[in-house]
């Protein structure tokens, strides 16, 4: 061989590893997370590791679709996803590659992870978690009336109830939360009841009913504690005027706790950069990242012993822990199939 035709050799040969060198420093990203504050945590990550975040948004079902659409050729390393049903379904429909991680593991509770596999792997991780709470008007309703989920249910709230969809995601979660609480026969019978106490037919988001309870349209609404949060951190006047009036409270404290949803993060069934992907899901269980979670999105850490310092979320508390439920998130997402038949047949949609 010529000596010129080595020196090619050797270029094509460091081109080619250098080429797949710069390939491993890329994670490709499908998120259901629309929330601008993240990008400090893509940068923050990308800064850390010199992994490049390649980022793909969606909804949830969207994402999903895309997944099964793109079989084994897809480019998805990582998938972020706000609702543990959705995460459940991934699980179940073998989108989701579960990984080993003595540092997920050590860091996220085992109720907010999947279960493990039988290598022991989890096919997803709660990243953050949202309480579904119950805001009321404060001069109108009496806290002892709203204090636990069943109340919702109960004729002596009849025509005072805003809620979303009953199909929504986060509902469904939250029904398939009471399901697993009070058996399917007694959940049926109370989503008939919170059916029935419904002062306008189901329509828009977790902030419109809030408002709507600001506005007398309602007394009480249900609702993700995130979106308070924001209404409470607002600037703006009519935002305060809202918070003014409503006053909140976390469900069922002297029984199983309030009911918590998670986003969550889960690596790809087909991912090419599978050591890049677990980094990122152990960056986003870093105390940095939680914080991030808690103070630019005003979610609860998912984390152990992760201290927030947001003051909407303090304050709803007044400052102290509340109790949370503790059954598996997973058996959660198992029972919205169930629960999505009992919302036909009482008419809930």
């Amino acid at each position: 061989m010529s000596k010129s035709m080595k020196s090619l050799l050797a270029i094509g040969m460091l081109t080619a590893a250098g080429l797949a060198c710069a390939q491993e420093q890329v994670l490709n990203l499908y998120s259901a997370r629309h929330y601008p504050t993240d990008e400090a945590l893509y940068s923050g990550f990308t800064k850390a590791t010199g992994i490049k975040v390649q980022r793909v948004d969606s909804d949830d079902a969207g994402i999903m679709a895309r997944l099964k659409a793109e079989g084994s050729a897809s480019p998805a390393d990582v998938i972020l996803l706000v609702d543990a049903a959705r995460l459940y379904r991934g699980e179940v429909d073998g989108l989701f590659l579960p990984v080993r991680s003595k540092v997920l593991e050590d860091a996220i509770p085992a109720n907010l992870r999947a279960t493990p596999a039988a290598d022991g792997g989890s096919a997803w991780f709660g990243l953050s978690t949202r309480a579904r709470v119950i805001v009321y008007n404060k001069a109108k309703v009496n806290k002892d009336d709203v204090d636990t989920y069943e109340e919702l249910g109960d004729p002596k709230n009849k025509g005072r109830l805003c809620i979303r969809s009953g199909s929504h995601p986060y509902n469904l979660s939250l029904f398939g939360a009471i399901t697993e609480h009070m058996g399917e026969q007694k959940a049926e019978a109370w989503l008939k009841g919170v059916a029935a106490n419904l002062a306008r037919a189901p329509k828009g988001g977790d902030t419109d009913q809030i408002k709507a309870v600001a506005a007398g349209e309602c007394d009480i609404a249900v609702t993700n504690s995130y979106y308070l949060a924001r209404l409470m951190r607002s600037e703006k006047p009519e935002d305060k005027a809202v918070v003014d009036k409503v006053a909140v409270v976390f469900p069922n404290q002297q029984s199983w706790g309030t009911h918590l949803n998670i986003a969550g993060g889960a690596v790809a069934r087909h991912t090419k950069h599978q050591a890049n992907a677990i980094k990122f899901l152990e960056y986003l269980a870093s105390p940095e990242a939680q914080n991030h979670f808690a103070n630019g999105n005003n979610e609860w850490p998912a984390a152990k012993g992760v201290e927030l310092d947001n003051p909407a979320l303090k304050a709803m508390t007044g400052g102290k822990p509340f109790k949370s439920e503790t059954i598996p998130i997973g058996a959660v997402g198992a029972n919205t199939t169930k629960v999505q038949q009992m919302l036909d047949r009482v008419g809930f949609r």
